[in-house]
């Protein structure tokens, strides 16, 4: 399409020379802009992305993809309706729980704080857990008084192995007096970094037998938490399930059901910044067409002398759209590159930038999360590359057919 004369010429005007220099610092600023556009969008997508898979990895992976309740709050002959549901195809583990809220007390330190009765076998399947111990083991997660807190509780309330930890629940037994909360002391067995700052700070794993006399519910749960082979596609597994069990007491909700709005304004917010900051590669395409323009009545005598020694308009468009396409490609691969570097490194850029700031740049109590997250997209990285080309090629058109367009008469008579 190119031939070597529309090459060499738009090199040529691509290199200034003295008292050319204005539209070459406009050409490299206009070049600056996409590069930074596409790199400030693939490394947003990243983030965005990241943030998404791993809160929602972590979500159910600690939730299960979906759970059966009882319509009474509890269910009773739950290893029975446990084994049936693990021989739905497509379950993975289905685990019963006790959870219930309680009061987490440890000398000086109160707080709010959510109770897991859990078997061993069960706490082993929650691979969040068990395989995020930093002290302690889950052989002793047994009898009535072992229990397991996360990272961040035994931080704030002095707990190591060994420590005991007080539980106090509102629902406790009537006495003339009133209610009478229960009040327990559990023996920390082990500490658990689950990622998640929620779940390292509020959450307690309780022996299922300790958590059934706590709350005093014998033989009953109040949940069977199930994972699938396949968390994206668990509306299947969950009719399944319903078929299987047949039962109008037992309740059957998945992620998509109990999540579907936080996790659906994740997914909206994420489209939302896609289309904020692609105004930013356009923006940076006018300045390509500014530029362009300024080139052409720049080289108006230029273009004149080219169409009387036999250039044609579509040489004179050819020559333009290159100088204009080389702004646009050299700045989205220098984007696409810098933009793929700063997401592969995004963590290590973020503790440079604390050490260096002293400030906190990514708040786990705010986020969530304990570490920023990148997750690069390949589809998603080829549609801001297409992008970004396709805005780029469309804004030379403009000023290279107003160069095509040049009268040589008109312009040699004004030089």
């Amino acid at each position: 399409m190119f031939g070597p004369f529309e090459r060499a010429v738009a090199g040529r005007y691509l290199r200034a020379r003295k008292g050319e220099r204005f539209v070459s610092v406009i050409a490299i600023f206009s070049l600056v802009g996409i590069a930074l556009g596409v790199a400030t969008l693939i490394i947003v997508m990243s983030v965005m992305n990241g943030f998404k898979a791993d809160l929602m990895g972590r979500i159910l992976g600690l939730n299960g993809d979906l759970s059966l309740f009882g319509v009474t709050r509890t269910i009773q002959n739950y290893d029975d309706l446990a084994a049936t549901v693990r021989q739905v195809p497509g379950v993975v583990t289905a685990t019963p729980l006790i959870e219930g809220q309680v009061l987490l007390n440890s000398g000086s330190y109160n707080a709010g704080g959510m109770v897991r009765g859990m078997t061993r076998a069960g706490l082993h399947d929650l691979h969040e857990i068990s395989d995020s111990l930093i002290a302690g083991s889950l052989d002793d997660f047994a009898g009535n008084d072992a229990i397991i807190v996360g990272v961040t509780l035994a931080e704030r309330a002095g707990l190591s192995v060994g420590s005991k930890l007080t539980l106090i629940s509102p629902n406790g037994a009537a006495t003339p007096f009133g209610t009478m909360p229960r009040i327990r002391a559990y023996r920390v067995v082990a500490i658990f970094d689950a990622g998640m700052h929620d779940y390292n700070s509020s959450y307690v794993f309780l022996p299922l037998p300790a958590a059934q006399i706590y709350f005093e519910m014998p033989a009953q749960v109040t949940q069977v938490q199930v994972t699938t082979r396949d968390a994206t596609n668990v509306q299947p597994v969950r009719m399944a399930i319903e078929q299987a069990v047949a039962d109008p007491r037992i309740r059957v909700l998945d992620w998509t059901q109990s999540n579907n709005a936080f996790f659906g304004a994740v997914t909206v917010e994420q489209n939302v910044m896609f289309l904020i900051l692609t105004l930013i590669v356009l923006v940076a395409a006018f300045n390509v067409i500014s530029s362009l323009i300024m080139m052409v009545k720049d080289k108006t005598g230029d273009i004149a002398v080219l169409r009387t020694v036999g250039a044609s308009r579509g040489a004179i468009m050819r020559i333009f759209l290159m100088c204009g396409a080389s702004v646009g490609v050299t700045g989205t691969v220098v984007g696409t590159v810098l933009g793929i570097v700063f997401c592969l490194n995004i963590e290590r850029i973020r503790q440079g930038l604390q050490s260096l700031t002293g400030t906190n740049l990514f708040n786990p109590e705010i986020y969530y999360l304990e570490h920023l997250p990148a997750k690069l997209v390949w589809s998603q990285v080829s549609e801001v590359i297409v992008m970004a080309l396709v805005l780029s090629l469309l804004a030379t058109l403009y000023p290279s057919w107003r160069a095509a367009r040049t009268d040589p008469v008109e312009a040699l008579r004004h030089e």
